[in-house]
């Protein structure tokens, strides 16, 4: 770490959650989604895949008791929106875990498709996650896990948003 300056960004914890929102209008979906995730009272910001060494993951309640709403708050998010009746749509984010937690990071892996259902989708991005993890280094991550969650859009064709986040919990 060059001199001056501290590990203030460096989260401590992160939980996950997913939602899935509709509304006649695109935005009032993704607010629908961030309400059935119990997110929509942060300032979301959007961050790349790293998992950080020592970041210990824990259970939503407990990660939303820990923020207060306004806060800014650090998220790796997969989000899908449609409103072609009948079209199913799902989001997920994968984690590869490394073994040794206190020294090595992981990777998270973002993942959306149109047309597959949660289990496939969920698989898919716990498989991308454990590729990028491999990708640095020849260790199998201990383990890898996924939030996932799929919807179908409604035959009148409302809006409908799916989200799968991580969200970083700085302390």
């Amino acid at each position: 770490m060059r001199e001056g300056l501290t590990r203030v960004f460096v989260p401590k914890k992160v939980f996950f959650t997913c939602g899935v929102g509709r509304d006649s209008e695109y935005l009032g979906s993704f607010e629908m989604a961030l309400r059935a995730a119990k997110i929509e009272c942060y300032n979301l910001v959007t961050v790349s895949s790293i998992l950080p060494p020592k970041c210990r993951i824990i259970q939503r309640d407990e990660g939303i008791a820990d923020l207060d709403p306004g806060s800014i708050v650090f998220t790796v998010m997969s989000r899908i929106s449609s409103n072609e009746p009948h079209r199913r749509i799902s989001a997920s984010i994968g984690v590869a875990i490394p073994e040794n937690m206190e020294k090595e990071w992981g990777y998270f892996a973002e993942h959306h498709a149109f047309g597959d259902g949660k289990e496939k989708a969920g698989r898919y991005a716990e498989e991308l996650a454990y590729r990028m993890y491999q990708s640095i280094t020849d260790k199998t991550p201990r383990k890898t896990l996924n939030i996932t969650d799929s919807a179908i859009v409604d035959e009148d064709g409302r809006w409908t948003t799916v989200i799968a986040a991580s969200i970083f919990i700085m302390e």
